[in-house]
């Protein structure tokens, strides 16, 4: 055999398989090439869809996130609605119940008014009071003043026609930290109270029942008060640094005659050290005693007599609890 004819046999076999192998490959590269067209017309349509689902799903989002917003304000405005039925159930009950504090009102502005125009009067009965009705009794208080209220209307000056130190003077707040300090409610311990607190001089108090006594001590117990007496050995030392540190003195069970140390203090003949000037409040109780015969009466208008020089400097105020108040503090 040839060279020559092996490779031309050779080439005759090859072709001869490559007819086979292309009548049956030459289909499927057909079928092939429409699946991949089909294939790629279908990744179009996917991404298409993909695409449509993305903007569905940012459009659901951004509905959700709406919904939320919306419903959101929707509880706040109910909050906000309930809370002004609320409100407004408030205002109409407030209103009903101030309907009925009208007339009250009506009068209250009623009764300033006329005490605006009476506060000349009650200034001057007041100014009486303080300065000329520390000593006595209830009863010539009360006859004192209804004499002066008719002085005044006859003088044309207009006042309250029933006068009360405490509605002209007081002070509520005080007068209710003094009740608690020990001070007795009663209407004549409290004019008392406000004398002793208005009254340009200091106070000397006619206290048999201790009331005032014990009022003082409560009442000034958190201002380092001294409690001297005219008997201690050292009192003139107690008195010193009271003045110099300008806390309280009480000077108790004074006698007709007092210590002549203690005028420059009864008179405030203050002084200045190193330019400032040094004052002292100074409380004095003188301790009375319950009249109980002649000769008790005799040593009480002896004393009385006795301490006169000294009521330029002092204001004297009568505890005496009058009987119907003391059978009110006994109930």
């Amino acid at each position: 055999m040839s060279a020559a004819c092996e490779g031309l046999c050779k080439w005759i076999l090859a072709l001869e398989k490559y007819d086979r192998v292309i009548k049956v490959v030459q289909p499927k590269r057909m079928k092939l090439e429409e699946a991949e067209e089909a294939l790629s017309e279908q990744m179009t349509k996917l991404q298409e869809k993909q695409r449509q689902v993305q903007e569905l799903e940012a459009r659901l989002k951004a509905l959700t996130d709406e919904y939320e917003t919306n419903v959101q304000k929707k509880n706040e405005l109910e909050d906000q609605r309930n809370l002004c039925e609320k409100k407004l159930t408030r205002a109409v009950q407030l209103i009903e119940g101030l309907g009925g504090e009208k007339d009250r009102w009506t009068d209250q502005a009623r009764k300033l008014g006329d005490r605006y125009i009476q506060l000349t009067g009650d200034i001057l009965l007041s100014a009486g009071v303080v300065a000329y009705l520390g000593p006595f009794t209830v009863n010539y208080r009360t006859d004192c003043i209804r004499q002066w209220i008719d002085l005044c209307k006859s003088k044309r000056i207009p006042c309250s026609d029933v006068f009360s130190l405490n509605t002209t003077l007081g002070d509520a707040v005080k007068i209710r930290a003094w009740q608690i300090a020990g001070l007795p409610v009663d209407s004549f311990s409290v004019d008392n109270g406000i004398i002793a607190t208005n009254a340009r001089r200091w106070p000397l108090c006619i206290d048999p029942q201790s009331q005032a006594n014990k009022w003082i001590k409560n009442m000034e117990r958190d201002n380092r008060l001294a409690v001297i007496k005219l008997q201690d050995p050292n009192y003139t030392r107690s008195l010193e640094n009271a003045i110099q540190f300008g806390t309280p003195v009480l000077l108790e069970n004074v006698n007709e005659e007092l210590d002549p140390i203690l005028d420059n203090v009864l008179l405030k003949a203050t002084f200045k050290q190193q330019g400032v000037e040094v004052k002292l409040r100074l409380f004095l109780l003188f301790f009375s005693f319950l009249i109980c015969s002649i000769f008790s009466i005799l040593n009480l208008v002896k004393m009385l007599l006795n301490i006169l020089e000294i009521f330029v400097s002092i204001s004297q105020l009568n505890y005496e609890i009058h009987i119907i108040y003391l059978k009110h503090q006994l109930k």
